[in-house]
């Protein structure tokens, strides 16, 4: 019987992952990554990824499914691979995508890994994509979920093609309804079990508060400048802001103010309307090619520049280890930091970072 292990985060998409993995005769193992500690925390919030009681959660689930379960101390990991990073992006006046980096640096490394000690084929998650190999070219490749409201292929483009043959999401071809509607049927203690929605180590806190209490000398306060270059107020830090933020600016220009551009060399927050944020052109860089080997001409494709984004044409051209992206349209708040996923249709060509952004 093959052996897959299972990354249970305590929510209702991991344990649907492995009830229906156990209903199709697999030999299940469920683990569990505890990646943060959360006994400072003043209430409990729902979903928490891998807080104690999300992991207590995933242990009642593996009980009902009476399968073995493991949990995963990751947290001096999670800080250096995912956190500091994190913290080292906003100083450096660019937004990151820490997701991104915790799934394929972190989290899939991590599970293939413990499968080879356990002696498992495979590693399921609760994620909606889906993975397929491709008959001619042999690669595997990554495909949009069949819920388009819940894909997160975006999450996934940078996963190693060695990671991908060992990989099964099992909800891919699911909508999230029916997968509500699973957990019901299974008797799954977390089948009510809300969401979350926000970055786990956050809890809710403003980025720029938690970089502070975790680098208390860190001093990146500036000049916060109006398009034409004129002082218009003090900020307390680079740190606070992202390319698009129009909350928590502290000034009254009579029409609404966004961030268009931070300066890290002299922490230079600059403000202008909506139009100003709106760009043509940027420059990925790092880039990691799945659905195709790496291109040597430029092509058109759809490019996604946020999760939430709705990916847009564009013209691609390989340019060194990067891409130079042109937009048919001007697109809002292209940030630096960020990850840019390109598509061809529902399949995720391959993706990479925002390294630069032009008029």
């Amino acid at each position: 019987m093959k052996r897959i292990l299972v990354a249970m985060s305590g929510g209702v998409d991991s344990a649907v992952t492995a009830a229906l993995l156990k209903e199709q005769g697999y030999d299940i193992v469920g683990m569990t990554m505890h990646l943060w500690d959360y006994s400072a925390r003043k209430s409990r919030q729902a979903g928490r990824c891998c807080a104690s009681e999300d992991i207590e959660d995933a242990r009642r689930v593996a009980h009902h499914l009476k399968i073995p379960y493991y949990a995963v101390n990751l947290q001096h990991e999670f800080y250096r691979q995912v956190v500091q990073p994190f913290m080292d992006d906003y100083i450096t006046g660019r937004t990151p995508s820490p997701c991104v980096n915790c799934n394929s640096g972190l989290k899939f490394t991590e599970l293939v890994r413990v499968a080879d000690k356990i002696r498992a084929s495979h590693v399921a998650t609760g994620h909606y994509a889906r993975v397929i190999r491709d008959p001619d070219s042999g690669r595997f490749q990554i495909r949009k979920a069949r819920d388009l409201n819940k894909d997160q292929s975006y999450f996934l483009f940078n996963l190693t093609q060695q990671q991908l043959s060992r990989a099964l999401f099992p909800l891919g071809e699911l909508t999230k309804p029916e997968v509500r509607e699973l957990a019901r049927r299974s008797g799954l203690p977390v089948a009510e079990k809300a969401e979350s929605q926000q970055l786990c180590f956050l809890q809710g806190e403003p980025q720029g508060q938690f970089i502070q209490k975790h680098i208390p000398a860190l001093a990146l306060s500036g000049s916060m400048v109006d398009a034409n270059g004129q002082v218009v107020t003090q900020h307390p830090g680079i740190h606070h802001f992202t390319i698009g933020q129009r909350r928590g600016l502290g000034v009254a220009q009579g029409t609404p103010q966004y961030v268009v551009d931070i300066n890290p060399s002299n922490n230079v927050v600059r403000i202008g309307s909506n139009d100003d944020l709106m760009k043509r052109s940027m420059h990925v860089d790092r880039m990691n090619w799945v659905g195709t080997a790496p291109p040597v001409q430029e092509f058109r494709g759809h490019v996604r520049i946020r999760y939430k984004h709705e990916e847009s044409p564009a013209l691609i051209t390989p340019s060194g280890d990067g891409c130079r992206v042109e937009f048919t349209e001007s697109q809002r708040a292209i940030t630096p930091g960020q990850a840019a996923v390109f598509y061809d249709d529902d399949l995720l060509l391959g993706g990479g970072w925002i390294k630069d952004v032009y008029p």
